[in-house]
């Protein structure tokens, strides 16, 4: 009988469209054309005799061959991988920055690749913990930054998070807008004010149930859905256009006619951890643990003010971990 052997490249261009149902989608992940990852598939579907998709003008489903090659796949992309790693040959780390804007989690990868500069750190932004724990389930994701205590317990089940830092929020307004001229904004200005705070993003509903946590019983009241903004150029033409008050972190940038102010009386703390898929085994993941370890003690990103505020179940999350 003939040697087989199925080439690694075809089982990941699989997996891609497996998991996405969708092949612009699945491309755009793997950093390929289109139509290599459709000839990829057509190979894989010949050299397995079986045909693992069905495709319509509408949709890609997978058929009952499919569905059952999955599991197998994954096992072996794995395998793949943790033997690479053990001899130092490991694929690239796949990290969720979340923002480009966001400054702590680019603090903690660029240190992570000052570290490990013989390996591969690669940042994507696609806002929110929640759409990326999914992914992080997955195994499409390696880490991810935010709130890890906002996440649904079924999610949290499968990942594992280390606490990077306890960080100060604060009120994006307009440069006009009454409390702009303030330097630093007492929550208690805010009263009768409705402030965005991604209310009906399916990615970062962990952010709005801070929010919710944070202006209850203030007299604040947290906006309705936006049009949901996909990049920072189109969250900053909605914001120009819808002119609400934004609540961020205090390192978010501040957008053309905005100013950033920090809120006080209390402090509401966002707490940050790193955050992975229970399991994960790579040479570069463990240059970002460091990284994220050695900036929380260096800044004292760790250190909560007297006067700072969390929720309370973010209280256990965030307390420190060996």
């Amino acid at each position: 009988m003939p040697d087989r052997h199925l080439d690694p490249r075809l089982l990941r261009s699989f997996l891609a469209v497996a998991e996405e149902l969708h092949f612009t989608r699945a491309a755009a992940r793997l950093y390929v054309a289109q139509q290599a990852l459709s000839r990829d598939v057509r190979r894989l579907e010949g050299e397995l005799g079986a045909e693992l998709f069905i495709r319509t003008t509408r949709q890609v489903t997978l058929t009952p061959d499919g569905e059952r090659l999955v599991p197998y796949v994954r096992r072996a992309l794995q395998a793949q991988d943790d033997l690479l790693a053990a001899f130092g040959q490991a694929r690239a780390l796949l990290v969720d920055l979340n923002s480009p804007g966001l400054a702590t989690p680019r603090r903690v990868l660029r240190r992570a690749r000052e570290l490990a500069p013989e390996h591969e750190l690669m940042a994507r932004y696609e806002s929110g913990l929640t759409g990326a724990a999914a992914d992080l389930v997955a195994g499409r994701l390696d880490a991810s930054f935010g709130r890890f205590a906002g996440l649904d317990p079924a999610l949290r089940a499968g990942l594992d998070h280390q606490p990077v830092r306890f960080e100060p929020m604060a009120i994006l307004l307009p440069e006009d807008h009454p409390l702009a001229e303030r330097q630093r904004v007492p929550l208690a200005a805010l009263a009768g004010e409705t402030v965005y705070a991604g209310a009906g993003n399916p990615r970062t509903p962990e952010w709005t149930d801070l929010a919710h946590r944070l202006f209850e019983g203030r007299g604040i009241e947290v906006d309705a859905p936006a049009p949901l903004a996909v990049g920072d150029e189109e969250f900053q033409r909605i914001m120009a256009k819808t002119r609400t008050p934004v609540l961020v972190v205090i390192d978010f940038p501040a957008m053309p006619r905005t100013v950033v102010r920090p809120l006080i009386d209390p402090v509401p703390l966002s707490p940050v951890s790193l955050v992975w898929r229970k399991g994960l085994v790579h040479p570069a993941f463990d240059a970002l643990r460091r990284a994220a370890a050695e900036l929380a003690a260096e800044e004292g990103w760790l250190c909560r003010p007297p006067d700072g505020w969390i929720p309370a179940i973010d209280s256990a999350t965030m307390s420190p971990r060996n």
